[in-house]
């Protein structure tokens, strides 16, 4: 802070005294106040950097088109299915409720194959099968951040799809 002897323009160059630690800590509790840091960033963070990621081929999420955008009304409803489409893969997934705080997934992949679905939801890793016409499903699921893998039982066929993550 104040250093006698050195001139202002040279605080920079000291080294950092109690007072800066103070005013240091301050500054970063006023941001852990205003701008808190996600609860789920270190999961989507470790996540993003698994080893499993560095072999799957992306998928990304299905925007409608601007028509079906352009519907205007009084009430508004929640996103009740999710389309996410790669280059070897496209999955579909309907979101219902399945009791008050919970929901269900059904999914559909194309084209058609017998495959193995996970369901990442922070540290949380579920899975299911695909049946040879791409039907699954997931019960009881938590509402949050969520992605899919999609692993073929034939691996010639292609890399296993991931998504990115979605809120459901």
């Amino acid at each position: 802070m104040n250093t006698p002897g050195i001139p202002a323009e040279h605080l920079a160059d000291a080294p950092l005294d109690t007072s800066d630690a103070v005013v240091l800590s301050m500054l970063a509790d006023l941001y852990d106040f205003i701008d808190p840091v996600p609860s789920d960033l270190v999961d989507r963070l470790q996540f993003s950097i698994t080893l499993d990621a560095l072999n799957a081929e992306l998928a990304e999420l299905q925007q409608l088109p601007e028509a079906e955008l352009a519907y205007r009304g009084d009430q508004v409803s929640a996103v009740t299915t999710l389309t996410f489409a790669s280059e070897s893969l496209t999955t579909m997934i309907a979101i219902s409720p399945d009791g008050p705080d919970r929901i269900r997934l059904d999914g559909w992949i194309a084209p058609a194959a017998e495959a193995v679905v996970e369901l990442h939801q922070g540290s949380l890793r579920r899975q299911v099968s695909a049946d040879a016409d791409g039907r699954f499903a997931f019960e009881d699921v938590a509402h949050g951040l969520a992605r899919f893998v999609v692993t073929a039982l034939e691996p010639a066929q292609h890399p296993p799809v991931m998504t990115p993550a979605v809120e459901i």
